[in-house]
Order: structure tokens, then sequence, then C-alpha cells
């Protein structure tokens, strides 16, 4: 195929995802902004006046950076780990695989998928955030490098977790028993230096922990990992490295076939 021919079948990869969610627009981009916005009511509203000051900063000031990074992270991996199921479901790849588009391209097109819902729904409870109080960025590009790079990190272990699903039921254990409880552990309602020292260290190997507060730096200008020793270069390396490491598991998942060719 020659690049102009890639390019386009790049883009229609990704028109088909994006008019997958925005034809379900209702199901896909309202819901999150509903919960979310439940979340500032009860957390933020009633709570946390209760609660006064966290990490130094108001309460609902601290949880928005939270509540919009959980947002991209559950949006980017529900999206492509739904779709490629259900092309795998339909044995449509098989189809894709034999033709001269690389594979690499594929994959590119289901993470930007992924990653254009992650962002969409991110910028509407960025803008239902706003509502409840008045945030300002102390970091721009920093904030834009985070969420791009924590949406494509998530679009691709929802690719990976689509290649080893053998029914819809399994699509939906990691993000129930695994992402979930480890977004909730990774400091988005509460600062982990609140933990006994164990619990701290416990934390530590959390993954989720370091991109939260790598974004919440970006919008606060402080968060927990200054305290823990922790710089944000360290954050940052190792959400590119996670990058690396499933972009090339997908790769060669594609390559062999594994999960796809019966």
């Amino acid at each position: 195929m020659t690049p102009i021919e890639q390019y386009r079948a790049l883009l229609t990869i990704l028109y088909k995802e994006i008019h997958r969610f925005m034809r379900i627009w209702t199901q896909t981009l309202i819901p999150p902004a509903i919960m979310i916005m439940l979340y500032f009511v009860i957390f933020g509203t009633l709570i946390g006046k209760r609660i006064g000051e966290m990490g130094g900063f108001d309460y609902m000031q601290f949880m928005i950076p939270g509540l919009i990074m959980m947002s991209v992270i559950s949006n980017s991996y529900s999206n492509v780990v739904s779709s490629f199921f259900g092309q795998k479901f339909a044995r449509s790849i098989e189809e894709l695989l034999i033709t001269p588009l690389p594979h690499y391209l594929i994959l590119l097109g289901w993470v930007l998928g992924g990653v254009a819902r992650g962002l969409l729904v991110g910028t509407i409870v960025t803008i239902v955030s706003l509502w409840f109080y008045d945030l300002s960025v102390d970091n721009w590009p920093l904030s834009i490098l985070v969420v791009i790079s924590t949406s494509i990190l998530f679009s691709l272990g929802g690719f990976l977790n689509a290649l080893f699903a053998e029914s819809f039921d399994d699509i939906s254990i990691v993000p129930t028993f695994i992402m979930q409880p480890l977004i909730y552990l990774g400091g988005v309602f509460y600062s982990i230096q609140l933990l006994p020292s164990i619990w701290q260290t416990v934390s530590l190997a959390n993954p989720i922990l370091y991109m939260i507060n790598a974004f919440r730096f970006s919008i606060l200008g402080a968060s927990d990992l200054d305290a823990l020793g922790f710089s944000i270069n360290f954050a940052l390396f190792m959400i590119f490295g996670f990058i690396l490491l499933l972009a090339s598991t997908c790769l060669w998942f594609l390559h062999k076939g594994k999960g796809i060719r019966s």
C-alpha cells in the first residue's frame, strides 16, 4: 500500500470509531457527565465542607483533577475494549488482518478512537467541574501531555484485554476487579499522606497513583509525589514506559494472530 492509501485506511478506522460512539452519544457521553456531577454534589459540596482541606487545598479543588483523570481512563479503556471485541466477535478483524494494511496502523486506528472518546469525555467533565469550582491550570503543556499519554496507555490496555477476551463477560472482568480498585486507591478522593506508612508503601505499587498525581501537579502545582520523594519526570517516564510495553505486546499478538485466529 502507498502511504496515501495507508493514511486513508487509518482515517477510515478512526472515523468509524468516532462515528460509533457519537451515534450513541446519550450512552457514551452523557452518563459520565451525570456521574461526575453526582460526585461533585455528594463528595464535593456536601462531604467536602466537613472534610475541609486536603493536601493543602480545598477538597473540591483537590478532587477535580482526579475525577477528570478517572473519566479519561475509564472511557478510553471501555471504548477500545468494547469496539475491538465486537469486531473480533463478528470476525471482521480476520478480514482486516489479511489486507496489506500494516498491523501498527490497525492498532493506531483503535487507539486514536479511544483517545478521542477519552479526551471528549474529559473535556465535558472539565466543563461540568467549572460549574462547581473556578479551576485554573498551573501548567498547560504538562496537563495536556499527561492526559493524552494516559489516554493512549489505557486505550492500549483495552485493546490487549479485547485480544484475550473470549466472551462479552470477559471484557468486564478487568475494569471491575482491577481498574476500578486501582483508580479509587490511586488518590482520587484523598491524599495518600493520610494513610499509615505501610499503606503508603503499598500504594506506590499502583501505577494510576502516579498518573493522577502528575495531572494534579499540572493543575494545582503540587501533589503527593513531592512528599513521597518522587518527581514528575519519574511519573512521565513510567507512563511512556508502559505505553511502549503495551504497544509492543499488542503488535506482537496481532502479528501472531493471538486471540483472533481460531
